[in-house]
Order: structure tokens, then C-alpha cells, then sequence
């Protein structure tokens, strides 16, 4: 088993989201003791957005692209192969102004490649990353689940369906800004959400 473990929070310490991906990763390797671990801290080792120049390399064709061009379009590759390679994605992704972070979206926007991880045929587009178990680790500072404020999901949702990972579990760490209690309460929840999906 090959586990890709993204975390996506802006703290490098103390990210909730990034506790509950590590919990259920040391579940993972402990049920599957040959599992290989990579991690992408997208604090740490952020991904480039996507501006002109990235464009510019994308819709040139290979043959015709600078070095300057290339060397880009090989970050964009590199965490591509890393989720091909990958048996099960976890995800780490905590709610800032009721949406993903940027880092996280800098990297969907490197992973989604028409005719490399989705196509479009006859039929409407199809996703390539398919076979793939996906778990989303949310945290937030307040409560938003199955609610009109959150847009996560259904953004989550729609994005990893669109590039063939349907098999998607979330996990919700929610009331982090509440308050020492409900911090408490938010954080066993989400333990007892792990141990359910690790079961």
C-alpha cells in the first residue's frame, strides 16, 4: 500500500487537520504493516500558484517550451506521478473562510491535467486517478457540517469525482474556535470518525 499524505494547513504546528491525518495514517501503516508513507507539507514546501508564465507553459507544446518552461511543468509532474502512485490520498484540509486553503488548491491546480489525470470523451469527462481510497481529514472553528455554510464539501467532492476518486471518506474536527470544551468534544468526535473508518 502506497499512502500519500498531503496536509494543507497554513500552521507548520498545531493544525488540527494535520493531527487527525496522522492519526489515521499511523492506523493505516499499523493495519498494513508494509505501507509506504509520502508526505507533502504544503506549509512547508508550497506548491507554486498557477499564473501567466504557468499557463503559458501548459498550452505550449512540449517540443517548443523554454527551460524556463519546462522546469515548471516538472513541479506540476512530480505531484502528479506522486498521486498516480498513490493507493490511498490523505488529505488535510482545514476551513479558512469557508473554503479550502490556497495551498491546497495550488496543488488540485498542479494534479488536474486534461488527457494525464481526466479526459473528455464522447460521453463527458472521465477521471484517470481512479481505484484510489481518499480520506479528508476537515477541521474547523466552527460547526458547518450538512449546512448551508459548507462549501467544502460539495467543492471536495465534485473535484476528486471529477478526476476518478469517488471513494472518498470525510472526517469533520469541528469547533476548534468554540472554546476549550468544544475543542474537546470536536477532536473525540473526530477520533471516533477515524477508528470508524480504520475499522
Amino acid at each position: 500500500m502506497n499512502i500519500l499524505q498531503i496536509n494543507s494547513s497554513a500552521r507548520s504546528t498545531g493544525s488540527e487537520s494535520t493531527r487527525m491525518s496522522d492519526k489515521l495514517v499511523a492506523g493505516l501503516v499499523a493495519a498494513n504493516p508494509g505501507a509506504t508513507v509520502l508526505r507533502r507539507d504544503l506549509a512547508s514546501d508550497p506548491h507554486p500558484p498557477i499564473d501567466e508564465a504557468t499557463l503559458g507553459a501548459l498550452f505550449t507544446p512540449a517540443e517548443s517550451r523554454s527551460a524556463e518552461q519546462n522546469a515548471r511543468i516538472a513541479l506540476d509532474d512530480a505531484l502528479i506521478a506522486q498521486v498516480q502512485a498513490a493507493d490511498v490520498v490523505v488529505i488535510g484540509a482545514p476551513m479558512y473562510n469557508f473554503g479550502v486553503t490556497t495551498q491546497l488548491k495550488s496543488w488540485f491546480d498542479a494534479i488536474a491535467r486534461a488527457g494525464v489525470t481526466f479526459r473528455y470523451g464522447a460521453n463527458g469527462p472521465e477521471g484517470l486517478l481512479t481505484g484510489k481510497k481518499v480520506y479528508v481529514n476537515l477541521s474547523r472553528g466552527g460547526v458547518h457540517r450538512n449546512g448551508a455554510s459548507d462549501s467544502q464539501v460539495p467543492f471536495l467532492t465534485t473535484f476528486l469525482g471529477f478526476l476518478g476518486m469517488t471513494d472518498v471518506t470525510f472526517v469533520y474536527s469541528e469547533g476548534m474556535g468554540m472554546g476549550p470544551e468544544a475543542v474537546a468534544q470536536g477532536q473525540a468526535q473526530a477520533n471516533a470518525q477515524i477508528d470508524a473508518a480504520l475499522a
